[in-house]
């Protein structure tokens, strides 16, 4: 790969592709629809993505389909559940609070892409929307809506994604607390670290 192969401008990336297809300009919303609204209601996943000049940042957030509440036409709520408490998408919405969002459901080839500026509330009644075991997010995004639409299934289809004989068997990677051992190299064995991610896997999810 050499300087000439690059693309370094947008002129020369449009060119490089046919004109935008008139339906996937005119899908753009500037609100929910009832649509949106069903799509966000069944879907257990959503993707992150979040940014800075240093970088940026891709991470799932899943719970029971619903756990993203919309608030009105152009507002959700997103609850922040236990993690590793790296806090890399939080620490970037404080730098920059532009936010794209990616619903998934399981079993369905298109997908709901939403964008907008996220900030983070520990507003109690907010927060008391989400209880497990009498247990509350310590705080949640809210996500003003800039835009919404859908997103065809090509990528999916492709990826064979929800078929089942695509499933991969666990076996054929090496454990997660094996991986952790080996790029970490922390002093427990792996099994060690095995365990314990299990263990919180079982009692550590809220």
């Amino acid at each position: 790969m050499g300087e000439k192969d690059l693309i370094t401008n947008l002129e020369q990336l449009r060119a490089l592709y046919p004109p935008v297809m008139e339906r996937a300009r005119l899908k753009t919303l500037r609100k929910l629809d009832h649509h949106c609204r069903d799509f966000i209601g069944l879907s257990p996943l959503v993707c992150l993505g979040t940014s800075t000049a240093a970088g940026a940042d891709v991470t799932p957030r899943g719970d029971q389909p619903g756990f993203v509440h919309v608030l009105n036409d152009e507002t959700l709520a997103i609850p922040d559940w236990w993690g590793n408490n790296r806090l890399d998408s939080l620490a970037n919405i404080v730098e920059n609070p532009n936010v794209g969002l990616l619903f998934l459901i399981p079993g369905v080839d298109e997908t709901l892409r939403v964008n907008g500026v996220a900030r983070i509330t520990t507003a109690p009644d907010v927060l008391s929307r989400w209880e497990v075991n009498g247990k509350n997010p310590r705080s949640a995004l809210i996500v003003d809506l800039k835009e919404a639409f859908m997103h065809c299934g090509k990528a999916l289809i492709r990826s064979k994604l929800w078929q089942a004989d695509y499933r991969v068997e666990r076996k054929r990677l090496a454990s997660y607390g094996q991986m952790l051992k080996d790029q970490a190299d922390i002093a427990d064995t792996a099994e060690q670290i095995q365990a314990s991610v299990e263990e919180a896997y079982r009692t550590r999810l809220y």
